[in-house]
């Protein structure tokens, strides 16, 4: 078995723990960060633009990107102990990333996720973005887990009211 654990900040304990509780200690698994390049992108545009070309070891996007790199190994490094699993597989990859999520979990049997959004009730607003995208395109099964205790189903918004009976 082939597990895919992605790995974000804020909710990264919970989908290890998620990994350790329903994984055979036989799968496969990957820890997998995703940095987004928008910063990074954001930073070399600015400088380019703004302050000129001429001196690029000034370039603050070559410094977000080192920070980037180190955060992300400083990470996956923290999961990896946490999972405490034989031979698990570190891999941070760069880019869109819900995409980048999805393109790794195309080789996986399961992905588990964390919800990132609204934790304060049931519904579709307690995914982010980026996980509404995974949960949707995953070519494999998808395990999505809560950061912590779901909320109570008194969360869930009242019912639509009926509609009147049909008269013929």
């Amino acid at each position: 078995m082939s597990v895919l654990v992605w790995i974000t900040e804020g909710t990264w304990q919970a989908a290890v723990d998620a990994a350790r509780t329903h994984t055979p200690t036989s799968a496969d698994i990957t820890l997998l960060y995703v940095t987004g390049d928008d910063i990074a992108a954001t930073a070399h545009g600015s400088f380019a633009a703004l302050l000129g070309r001429s001196h690029r070891e000034r370039d603050p996007g070559t410094r977000v990107e080192a920070l980037e790199e180190a955060a992300a190994a400083a990470l996956l490094a923290a999961a990896a102990e946490r999972l405490n699993h034989p031979g698990v597989t570190c891999r941070h990859r760069h880019g869109r990333v819900e995409r980048e999520v999805v393109r790794e979990a195309d080789t996986a049997d399961l992905l588990i996720c964390v919800r990132d959004g609204d934790r304060n009730r049931l519904g579709p607003r307690s995914l982010g973005h980026a996980t509404r995208f995974v949960v949707d395109h995953a070519p494999c099964a998808v395990l999505l887990v809560w950061p912590e205790p779901a909320p109570g189903i008194d969360s869930l918004p009242p019912a639509p009211p009926e509609p009147p009976p049909h008269q013929p």
